[in-house]
């Protein structure tokens, strides 16, 4: 168990060494006076607690290599109860602040702010106060997003619909009905999805996917609309990049879908 009281030192938890080292080097011109320490996994970051104590003021990345960190914050709450922390991310979902205050974190700090923003932010949590900045713009985020294809992934047609589904959060099941297939026949896909991907489990696929936004193919009928031309009577053939008798892409998921990080 850490020392309860803080010591003057910032402790960054980031999983990019590439930010830990900027944010450190940042903070050490900014903070003359304190030590800083850069942790690029939770047990780093925990072996620097158990070395120098308790940090006067914590900054962890809201998404580490192994999920989201609200975990992390929610222990070094526990273990250090005095210590300031806040979580930072480039993610402009709005929940994410709100999921960081209850899970203890005094600061929510966006990554794309400018630095003097950071600086007074840091300034902020050092002297007792807390630190929530709304979300940037949604835009802005999907600007960074990169488009990405079933085919560039290696996927099917077919496996890109139920991947969009699964990045939805849905089970097996409601996509068997959704598409009128069997669990088992789904259950293959999946599998076969998480292959392509290098992905173990669905939280490893949707983690690997961070920072890209999945382009389905438009449905027949939502292209006609917007040429304002009618749909044929008779569909024509399927094109080559589609498997033979691939229905169109489920007509709730929206070409584009972003994926969060």
């Amino acid at each position: 168990m850490p020392s309860a009281h803080p010591h003057s030192y910032v402790l960054i938890l980031d999983d990019h060494p590439l930010v830990a080292r900027g944010m450190g080097g940042f903070l050490r011109a900014l903070l003359p006076g304190m030590e800083v320490r850069e942790a690029t996994t939770t047990a780093q970051g925990w072996d620097a607690i158990a070395q120098h104590g308790a940090p006067r003021l914590a900054l962890v990345d809201f998404w580490l290599a192994e999920g989201a960190a609200l975990d992390v914050v929610a222990s070094l709450r526990a273990q250090c109860p005095h210590t300031a922390i806040a979580m930072v991310s480039g993610d402009d979902d709005p929940a994410l602040a709100a999921r960081a205050r209850d899970a203890g974190a005094q600061g929510f700090i966006h990554k794309q702010e400018p630095p003097e923003v950071f600086g007074q932010a840091v300034q902020a949590l050092l002297n007792g106060l807390a630190w929530h900045m709304p979300p940037a713009p949604a835009a802005a985020a999907r600007s960074r997003e990169l488009p990405v294809t079933p085919a560039e992934l290696g996927l099917s047609a077919r496996q890109g619909d139920i991947l969009a589904l699964v990045l939805q959060g849905l089970p097996n099941k409601r996509i068997a009905l959704r598409y009128g297939l069997s669990e088992s026949t789904v259950k293959e896909h999946v599998s076969g999805i998480l292959q392509r991907l290098g992905a173990r489990t669905r939280v490893e696929a949707i983690t690997s996917l961070r920072g890209r936004r999945l382009l389905l193919p438009e449905p027949p009928q939502a292209a006609a609309a917007a040429t304002g031309t009618a749909a044929p009577a008779v569909a024509p053939a399927a094109p080559a990049c589609a498997a033979p008798g691939s229905p169109p892409p489920l007509p709730g998921v929206v070409p584009g879908n972003p994926i969060r990080r």
